[in-house]
């Protein structure tokens, strides 16, 4: 059976130029960054290279890069460090704001904070994704510390209007956070433009490998963090434990052909998913799409059917690689949280699924699965597996 996937929101395959670069890290060069011999010269060369690879994607510099584990890591440490540094140093504010559709890690990571004294205040969204201003504007008028708002959403690949929220954060006083995971190397991003103090990125998003991926880190002015880990003071005293030197070479690979390719790519993923969605749209009476099109990212669709199960339709489509944006937990099927907070009820999540084409994806694998996926959607509803209609789509 041929397989197609198009999940790359969820993770992206290794680009074999990042494998092969980090290859000689595996065991020819294998020294420790931090050893005072030629093994760790070699090591920390790699490791300095890497890094002003990944700042130059985001228009960092290279001193302003901390490498960490992933994207979850590297949103602990901001948003922890952030307001844990203010309060150390006397400051009296307490809130931290950040937005109902969320990466789960970041709201987490604002409702810990409440048990240590903080104030967590989740902002809605509007029914296309996108941030509301107007709630926004209120909760900023309680003096804040920070606030984290992710530039593109994993679900829905809505895209928010970051400098717009950046200088609402420092027209407050607060500090801004943003998580780039899923945006960088897809649309323009420069932290300086931006006008953002911290930011967080993954290597497994953009074609480079999983485990490892770093925070920037503002410094002037500088921004200041309490770290998350106590050891040896690595990356600058800000997160301890001996450098994954293989992981950031393929890191800072990944990021520089983002920077080189990302953008010509990001105009082929779009073309090639409207034309998907045209022919979608053309076989399957009653699909929506979840989130604005106007400001998404060029892969990304989240479609919702009018009568049938996202679950119902996976499961007549096996040769796809696709995701509900549900959760299972405990074999109970749980709603999408962002696509609540986007105002639809449980039914209209459960019939919502998320595709994503990436690098490695043709204009035949895409023909190929819209086809794929109208003839599943037509086997579910001839099998009897219909749900009852919405009643507000056109």
């Amino acid at each position: 059976m041929e397989r197609i996937y198009l999940d790359y929101q969820a993770t992206t395959p290794c680009d074999p130029r990042v494998v092969e670069a980090m290859a000689p890290f595996w065991q020819d060069w294998f020294g420790n960054a931090h050893s005072d011999h030629h093994a760790g010269g070699i090591a920390a060369g790699a490791v300095e290279r890497a890094r002003a690879e990944v700042a130059a994607l985001i228009g960092a510099q290279a001193q302003e890069i901390v490498f960490t584990s992933g994207a979850t890591e590297s949103n602990n440490l901001a948003i922890k460090g952030a307001v844990r540094h203010a309060r150390r140093m006397g400051d009296a504010r307490t809130r931290v704001i950040t937005v109902a559709t969320e990466h789960k890690c970041v709201l987490e990571s604002v409702r810990d904070l409440a048990a240590e004294g903080f104030d967590p205040v989740i902002v809605p969204v509007l029914a296309d994704g996108m941030i509301d201003l107007a709630a926004l504007r209120a909760a900023l008028a309680v003096p804040t510390l920070l606030l984290s708002v992710m530039t593109a959403n994993n679900e829905t690949g809505v895209v928010q209007d970051v400098r717009v929220l950046a200088r609402m954060a420092r027209d407050a006083g607060a500090l801004f956070h943003t998580d780039y995971a899923q945006a960088a190397g897809r649309v323009p991003l420069d932290v300086v433009a931006d006008g953002v103090d911290l930011v967080s990125l993954s290597g497994h998003k953009m074609y480079g490998p999983k485990g490892i991926g770093a925070l920037y880190v503002r410094r002037r002015p500088r921004v200041r963090l309490v770290p998350l880990l106590s050891g040896g003071g690595q990356e600058r005293g800000l997160r301890s434990g001996t450098l994954a030197v293989p992981l950031i070479v393929g890191m800072g690979a990944a990021c520089r052909l983002m920077r080189d390719e990302g953008a010509a790519e990001a105009v082929r993923l779009t073309e090639m998913r409207d034309g998907f969605l045209a022919r979608i749209r053309a076989e399957i009476p009653g699909v929506a799409v979840n989130g604005s099109m106007a400001s998404r990212l060029g892969a990304n669709l989240n479609l919702r059917f009018a009568d049938v199960s996202a679950l119902d339709v996976i499961a007549h489509a096996p040769e796809l690689a696709l995701s509900t944006g549900s959760a299972c937990s405990q074999a109970a099927l749980v709603p999408s949280y962002v696509l609540s907070a986007m105002g639809l009820d449980a039914a209209g999540a459960a019939r919502s699924l998320r595709l994503a084409a990436g690098r490695f994806t043709s204009a035949r694998d895409m023909a190929c699965a819209a086809g794929i996926l109208a003839r599943a959607v037509r086997d579910v509803r001839e099998r009897g597996l219909v749900q009852e209609p919405e009643r507000h789509l056109k």
